[in-house]
């Protein structure tokens, strides 16, 4: 009996914790926090491959860590990175700031590898230094494998830990200045080239209060999307995680959210 009682009670228990899923249909995993709190969610603690959302914890060192000032020198490493990337040749020199720009708006590769290198010496410790900050973070569902995001069979996260990693991300003015722009330029240091590029975050310029955060595709990842947005004194965090219509339903799903908040004020 005493054991039956104790089941009753951690099914209630579990039931009354769990968050509501209103979006069956949108991803594999998703979580949405309005204001700071968990709010609705799916499969939130599923591990699944992250995408370029991984370029968050990239960016998150590189400000935690170092003079953004400060000007480093492209790799062959770096300059042979694939996917989206900027052409970024090797011996060329740029402030780790506009790589920060070129990493988080335009999603570069070549960028965000660059990065990893001037951190840190090279990509491998770099990734040392990612995982140990997502443990500090409580972030157990994930392992980086490399710092951009490439599909890897031990490069996991899941919605739970990235909404931890974006809340993180958001105690960063400078970070949110780079995520809300629609465009901007670099420049090499010493010379004359220069490489413009625009966010791929569809929502910024669009979504009215839409701050960033990052987008993600790779064929394993699917359409990936972290959003942020604050109209007022209401902000709404938005994780997807393998999602169908990623943009349609990241404004589906902010403006659900911001309803209900005006309603519970």
């Amino acid at each position: 009996m005493r054991t039956l009682i104790g089941l009753w009670l951690l099914c209630h228990v579990t039931l009354a914790t769990a968050l509501p899923d209103l979006f069956p249909d949108v991803a594999t995993a998703y979580r949405v926090e309005i204001d700071g709190t968990p709010t609705w969610e799916r499969k939130s603690h599923s591990r699944l491959p992250p995408a370029s959302l991984t370029k968050l914890m990239t960016a998150l060192l590189a400000v935690e860590m170092d003079d953004l000032e400060k000007v480093t020198t492209i790799s062959p490493a770096a300059a042979r990175e694939t996917g989206a990337r900027l052409k970024l040749k090797a011996g060329e020199q740029y402030r780790l700031q506009d790589l920060l720009s070129a990493t988080l708006m335009a999603s570069a590769n070549d960028a965000c590898h660059a990065l990893a290198d001037a951190l840190a010496g090279n990509e491998r410790e770099f990734v040392k230094r990612m995982n140990m900050r997502a443990a500090e973070l409580g972030m157990r569902d994930t392992h980086f494998a490399n710092a951009c995001g490439h599909d890897s069979q031990d490069h996991h996260s899941s919605a739970y830990d990235l909404a931890i990693l974006a809340r993180e991300i958001l105690k960063h003015s400078e970070l949110l200045a780079i995520t809300s722009r629609i465009e901007t330029r670099i420049q090499t240091a010493g010379t004359a080239r220069s490489i413009s590029f625009e966010n791929k975050n569809a929502l910024v310029g669009r979504y009215r209060g839409a701050f960033g955060l990052k987008t993600g595709y790779t064929a394993r990842a699917g359409k990936c999307l972290i959003a942020y947005a604050k109209r007022g004194d209401t902000t709404v965090l938005l994780v997807l995680l393998h999602g169908n219509d990623r943009w349609w339903d990241a404004v589906d799903i902010l403006d659900v959210a911001f309803a209900e908040a005006q309603q519970s004020h």
